[in-house]
């Protein structure tokens, strides 16, 4: 069974968990992660820009896929390490998603320090999690599903790798049947370290240059991207 088909049986409104996390229409927003653009597709539906990141390109393409198929071109599809998020925005994002993904992420507080350096002051970062239960009972259509047992990762064990880059708590929803979400919002007066002012200025430099630029990710906009014509 394609995994797409468990996740939208899963989760066959995904517009209702987003407007759960605190989407909101004048949002420009961040997937994370975006995988086979499950949450891709309602975002570019209910916010003003969306910018959908994922290291596997065809999963970039299965997404850029979905959000044709409801219409939108309001979203930007990069192929790229979600650590290296600041060098494919142009400008501070209002919200940033990454769900069903953190719990594999190696290095955590790296990518929660890279999270910061793309949102605006008071900014909101929200990680959707399976719930720490034994993998054996979260089944969808009689198997189990999700992460290891030993992966998962309660609300705490979130904030614990999160609130360090410079986040606050600002509250965790549930998400039935096993998911929830843990929204964090940024400090505004937290200070981004030397490193991480060094990034941001690098990755505004690069995205200047077009030759580098090209090097360090591939670029596909829905509103953009036209077919070759024959010569």
């Amino acid at each position: 069974m394609p995994d797409s088909v468990w996740w939208e049986a899963l989760w066959p409104q995904p517009g209702k968990v987003l407007t759960d996390l605190g989407i909101e229409r004048e949002m420009t927003v961040i997937d994370l992660c975006c995988g086979e653009g499950l949450f891709t597709a309602a975002l570019a539906r209910m916010a003003r820009n969306v910018v959908a990141i994922d290291l596997d390109p065809e999963m970039v393409e299965i997404a850029q896929a979905r959000v044709a198929a409801v219409g939108t071109t309001n979203c930007t599809f990069v192929v790229g390490d979600a650590y290296d998020v600041a060098m494919f925005v142009p400008e501070p994002t209002d919200f940033v998603l990454i769900a069903n993904k953190f719990h594999g992420v190696p290095d955590k507080q790296r990518l929660a320090q890279a999270v910061a350096t793309v949102l605006k002051p008071a900014g909101r970062f929200a990680i959707v999690n399976w719930h720490r239960r034994p993998r054996e009972e979260t089944t969808v259509f009689g198997q189990p599903r999700g992460p290891q047992t030993e992966l998962r990762m309660t609300p705490d064990d979130v904030a614990a790798a999160v609130e360090p880059a410079g986040f606050i708590l600002a509250g965790v929803v549930e998400l039935p049947p096993y998911h929830y979400g843990a929204i964090f919002q940024k400090t505004a007066a937290w200070p981004l370290s030397r490193r991480w002012r060094a990034t941001w200025r690098m990755s505004r430099t690069n995205r200047r240059s077009r030759g580098l630029a090209a090097r360090e990710a591939i670029i596909l906009t829905s509103k953009t991207k036209r077919e070759e014509k024959p010569s």
